[in-house]
């Protein structure tokens, strides 16, 4: 049975939070906390030698911060076919820096220390299937930050997200983008109305009940969406969405 859990390692420098969080997950019947760091580089050094699926990183400890651990421990090489190991961040601070440097360095996921742990445990496993989960929060705000610096095909999403923020919106372009991306034509009108939602920041639930439409359809679109575009998150999807112009 344990070699079907989902391995899990917890860093941060505080012992009672990495005991509060073990507990939680050890509750799990398919997942197991493999490991503890209480730093950024015994958090690199576990995800080398135990290869974790998931590794939950806090943002600041002493020496190597959680940011530059999570770059280090995105850029590992798989071994014999081994899933990678995929981070979460969980910070007390919903604050724009660390969203955006911990998506530049890899991070599938953002949190908050206070999310219910529920909410965590289904991040835990979102994340393990191969998708990100952001705070709903830091995702309005990515948007926001994209349009503000002004996101274009010509400037990649780290270039945008790494500009410092100018407090002037810049307008938008007029027309329709003089490319758009072959996969766009994929897409059913339906499906065409979700990503629109999804750019916008909304979640599952809020799409469903604003196209009044089921979650389970809403799923279902969102899953044929991130096939069809080749995205491998919402976060991809939010960047297909203002390349070409839906948006």
């Amino acid at each position: 049975m344990s070699e079907n859990r989902i391995r899990v390692v917890i860093a941060d420098d505080q012992e009672l939070v990495r005991a509060g969080f073990a507990m939680v997950i050890g509750s799990q019947t398919d997942m197991q906390v493999i490991g503890q760091a209480g730093d950024g580089s015994q958090a690199v050094a576990l995800a080398e030698s135990a290869h974790p699926d998931v590794v939950l990183m806090d943002v600041r400890m002493p020496g190597m911060d959680g940011i530059e651990a999570t770059r280090r421990i995105s850029s590992l090489q798989t071994v014999d076919g081994a899933r990678p190991t995929r981070v979460i961040i969980l910070t007390t601070f919903d604050l724009d820096e660390y969203v955006m440097a911990a998506i530049n360095a890899g991070a599938s996921g953002f949190l908050l220390k206070d999310t219910e742990p529920e909410t965590l445990l289904s991040s835990i496993r979102t994340v393990f299937n191969g998708n990100a989960i952001i705070a709903p929060s830091a995702t309005k705000r990515l948007i926001e930050k994209m349009m503000q610096d002004g996101y274009t095909k010509d400037r990649s999403l780290s270039d945008a997200l790494a500009a410092p923020t100018s407090g002037v919106a810049v307008p938008p372009q007029s027309g329709r983008p003089a490319y758009t991306d072959p996969e766009l034509e994929l897409l059913t009108d339906r499906e065409r109305e979700v990503l629109v939602e999804i750019a916008h920041g909304l979640s599952n639930q809020e799409i469903a009940s604003k196209l009044f439409i089921s979650l389970p359809t809403v799923k279902t679109h969102v899953a044929h969406i991130l096939a069809k575009i080749n995205a491998r998150d919402r976060v991809q999807a939010v960047v297909f969405a203002y390349d070409n112009g839906i948006v």
